[in-house]
């Protein structure tokens, strides 16, 4: 439980177990959450069906806030939590590739690990790809490490490159949401497909 392990002691197995439930709850929740229809997760980009929008967006709020409230109270340890590194570059260039691939297969790879579980066949050709692109990224890494390590930011937060403080990045973030989830209403209704409920 990483951030919790100063407060609580937790051997490593439970720890496990633990990760263990937490990741299939999450993929049981994507599959109810209607995640495993890749005309579903399509519809976010032509703007029939925004959902994927405003769950990922509350979902983002909802642990800032949980972890601004934990941490306030002495529940959590920030400085404990893991921040992904920063390279500038390979983010942009990967983002380009994983947002192509979304487009194209229907699917992100949360959400196609969770089609994969209840035997969608698209969602197999989807992991199968995914697959392909790592083995391809591994085997030509020596000729793309230089782009892949170029402008290196480390592990840095959005607030801190703003240079504002946690509370202030989530107010904006919440207002931004609402105008999102205001935006994502219109689109819905002026794009609407009468028949895509049926086929999902």
């Amino acid at each position: 439980m990483g951030p919790l392990s100063s407060i609580i002691s937790i051997p490593e197995w439970l720890n496990m177990l633990i990760a263990i439930v937490i990741g299939i709850g999450f993929g049981f929740s994507l599959e109810q959450a209607g995640f495993s229809s890749s005309r579903k997760l399509a519809g976010m980009f032509y703007g029939y069906d925004t959902t994927v929008i405003k769950v990922f967006f509350t979902a983002s709020i909802v642990a800032l806030i949980g972890s601004q409230l934990l941490s306030f109270f002495g529940l959590l340890n920030l400085n404990m939590v893991f921040v992904n590194e920063f390279y500038v570059t390979s983010a942009i260039v990967g983002g380009i590739i994983m947002g192509a691939g979304f487009i194209m297969g229907g699917f992100c790879p949360g959400t196609g690990l969770s089609a994969l579980s209840i035997g969608k066949i698209d969602a197999m050709v989807f992991f199968a790809g995914g697959l392909t692109g790592a083995f391809l990224f591994a085997e030509t890494y020596p000729l793309i490490q230089n782009l892949a390590n170029s402008s290196y930011k480390g592990p840095i937060k959005i607030n801190d490159v703003f240079g504002i403080a946690p509370g202030t990045f989530i107010l904006i973030l919440i207002i931004a949401a609402t105008i999102m989830f205001w935006i994502a209403e219109k689109a819905e209704k002026k794009f609407a497909r009468p028949d895509i409920t049926n086929e999902l």
